[in-house]
């Protein structure tokens, strides 16, 4: 499932920390904005480590967006950026 990620935290270390989180899970589109492609278990575990690093109670807020199969085929990139992130089908026979 493809899940789109976006954060506005004001505290330099932390939103450091977070950004460099979310880039081993998925693509940077913008600046506070990812797209990460991950099975159930990955996104669970990026759960507990966004959960660990966030501080709402400081301000910080964490929107994350489910993205059905249909509604990424309507994702429109406009500008320069990379394409809509998608993970690559493995067999193994």
């Amino acid at each position: 499932m493809l899940y789109l990620i976006s954060y506005d935290i004001s505290e330099n270390k932390r939103r450091t920390k977070l950004a460099k989180l979310l880039e081993g899970f998925g693509q940077r589109v913008l600046e506070s904005v990812f797209e990460c492609d991950l099975e159930p278990q990955a996104y669970r575990t990026l759960r507990r480590r966004i959960d660990r690093r966030l501080r709402p109670a400081e301000g910080d807020r964490l929107r994350v967006y489910r993205l059905c199969s249909s509604c990424v085929a309507q994702v429109e990139v406009i500008g320069d950026g990379p394409p809509v992130e998608r993970s690559v089908d493995v067999y193994i026979v």
